[in-house]
């Protein structure tokens, strides 16, 4: 026993329109009236985090408000808010301690990178401000001054990937508020019959078709 499985979108049939009406119609026209209000609100988020971070989390958050306040929700949705405010705390926590590890390792690798310098033009002296007397050898400075270019290199990409994570969290919350799945799945299921060999010709096989209308 095969079974195959086709979906079929349920389609409204409209009548053909003559030239006449389509022209005369203005182009921005809908008959529906329907708005798309989480394309509207994913926008407005999108905007928002792009010009600060945390300012599109922010508006969620007010979209919620305004829903609680207006009675859309029978409760006050606190674990939402919750989230909402811990999301926007994680993306200032992790912009301190990112932009923190940055400061931290951009002086270090200034230091040493300022210490070879020194010895360069010194014929290898240690610099006696510097505070790495205790590098003897210019190759340990060498790394460490790489270590710490390669650690800025680093948390400056974590920063661009949290900025990015901003706005991408906040576009996505704000569309999905306005996603509703309706319950209005149907399905039917029938016999048919399946070729069960694609390669040496038609080998019929008896199966059973699921379809599913959205």
């Amino acid at each position: 026993m095969m079974f195959t499985f086709t979906t079929v979108k349920a389609q409204d049939i409209k009548p053909k329109k003559s030239l006449d009406t389509v022209l005369s119609k203005p182009a921005v026209a809908n008959d529906t009236g329907y708005v798309n209000k989480g394309k509207i609100a994913g926008k407005k988020a999108i905007r928002r985090s792009l010009i600060f971070p945390g300012l599109g989390q922010i508006y969620n958050y007010g979209l919620v408000v305004d829903d609680v306040k207006s009675g859309y929700y029978g409760d006050k949705r606190v674990l939402q808010k919750i989230y909402i405010v811990g999301k926007i705390g994680l993306i200032y926590g992790g912009g301190y301690l990112l932009v923190s590890s940055y400061i931290d390792n951009n002086n270090k690798y200034h230091r040493f990178l300022k210490e070879l310098q020194y010895r360069r033009e010194n014929g290898g002296a240690p610099d006696p401000n510097g505070g790495l007397t205790e590098y003897t050898f210019t190759e340990n400075l060498t790394i460490q001054k790489n270590i710490y270019k390669n650690n800025r290199e680093v948390v400056l990409i974590s920063l661009v990937g949290l900025y990015i994570m901003n706005v991408v969290d906040a576009y996505v919350t704000a569309r999905l508020k306005y996603h509703n799945v309706e319950n209005d799945l149907t399905y039917k299921i029938s016999p048919t019959i399946i070729n069960t060999n694609q390669m040496y010709g038609f080998q019929p096989a008896p199966g059973l078709k699921l379809t599913l209308k959205l």
